[in-house]
């Protein structure tokens, strides 16, 4: 009698399912949120995936997404504000892209995130971009082709991105929570912006017209101090940081080579940052230690030899240290330890960083030397070692 007792207790225990489910019919899945700052609090939009149309295969008139507005003095506020006009419970669970404005970013970001950290409904592993000379809303609104749901059109650009060129890195929730608390460690964060006709961008005509009217492009990134954005790397300076904090995987660059120019694949880079405190003084040194191909060849030089070859790593290394010395020199002008060479100090002699870290951006980090050394091996040549363009002559 027990025993079947415990039996029916179990199954009443298996078969009671989950007490706050929803069923699909009634969420709406937002994929992607923007965060503006308006005078008196926030202004939201998100971006609602219609189910029906991602899924079909058939054409439609309809567009992928919905986008919806509300404005509230504080984040969740104005969320659920955004009931008004949604005829479904909003769903973060697969949130993939959170875009702030950039006046709320010049700002200060930390209070506009605080309730993603803190609510259950929002995982950590999305991707948090800022929007270069637009509103955040300006970017959410705009629909793409290829990708029916504009959020996983940037969620996918800027994974593959960072992957495969470098002046983009890919931020997630955690991550710049973790920059936030950390000393000597600033963050930064992709931009993204509209190319083309912005009064186009959120049509249909958007996706039906080749080329696009409109279309997203990301764009460098921007030097936070703190949770303040205060200034913009360019091209160049975007890729010294991806290197000095070792996070490129694969790029390429372009070296001027006598009559022409070499453009080499960069692969396999590795990127060693030691703290040095040389009589009390601390200094930085940075060793990149890539490996290249030959990608493309203009000049008439063949690299059959090991003189060319040793001639073209010396060109490349030049380059390769006169890239990142810029990107730190642009941080030391905006006074924003980005690199983390303060926590480096910090992990290094403890003592020393606690008389330092005060004025750390703003002294410390502006006296800092830092050494780079940037040594190229190329590895290979491509499939010739002699372009056809000598041959033909001019």
């Amino acid at each position: 009698m027990i025993r079947n007792i415990m039996w029916v207790i179990i199954l009443s225990v298996s078969l009671s399912g989950c007490w706050s489910s929803k069923e699909l019919t009634e969420l709406a899945i937002v994929s992607a949120l923007s965060i503006d700052k308006v005078d008196d609090g926030y202004s939201l939009t998100v971006q609602i995936i219609n189910p029906g149309d991602i899924a079909g295969k058939s054409l439609t008139t309809r567009v992928a997404v919905s986008t919806y507005k509300a404005e509230g003095k504080s984040i969740f506020e104005a969320i659920r504000k955004l009931s008004k006009s949604s005829p479904r419970k909003l769903y973060f669970a697969h949130l993939r892209i959170v875009i702030l404005g950039e006046e709320l970013a010049k700002e200060g970001i930390r209070k506009s995130l605080e309730l993603l950290s803190r609510d259950h409904e929002f995982r950590t592993d999305f991707y948090i971009l800022v929007a270069k000379d637009h509103l955040a809303s300006d970017i959410i609104n705009v629909l793409t082709p290829v990708e029916k749901n504009p959020a996983n059109k940037i969620f996918n650009t800027l994974e593959v991105s960072q992957s495969i060129w470098a002046p983009t890195s890919g931020v997630k929730l955690d991550e710049l929570i973790s920059k936030f608390t950390s000393k000597g460690n600033n963050p930064v964060l992709t931009g993204i912006l509209v190319q083309g006709n912005e009064y186009q961008a959120g049509s249909l005509s958007n996706v039906e017209s080749i080329p696009s009217p409109a279309v997203l492009e990301l764009s460098n990134l921007a030097v936070l101090k703190k949770d303040k954005l205060i200034g913009w790397l360019n091209q160049e300076e975007s890729k010294g940081y991806s290197y000095v904090t070792d996070k490129v995987k694969s790029t390429v660059t372009v070296i001027d080579y006598e009559d022409g120019y070499v453009t080499l694949e960069f692969t396999n880079s590795k990127t060693e940052l030691i703290a040095e405190i040389i009589n009390n003084v601390p200094k930085i040194r940075v060793t990149v230690e890539p490996e290249a191909l030959i990608g493309e060849v203009s000049a008439s030089t063949n690299f059959v030899t090991e003189e060319e070859i040793k001639k073209l790593e010396e060109k490349t290394n030049e380059r390769g240290e006169f890239v990142l010395n810029s990107s730190i020199a642009k941080a030391k002008e905006y006074q924003s330890d980005i690199f983390g060479f303060g926590e480096a100090i910090r992990r290094k002699k403890p003592k020393l960083w606690k008389e330092l870290e005060s004025n750390w951006d703003e002294e410390g980090f502006q006296n800092l030397e830092v050494e780079i050394q940037f040594n190229t091996t190329i590895r290979r040549l491509g499939t010739t070692n002699q372009s056809f363009i000598e041959e033909i002559g001019e």
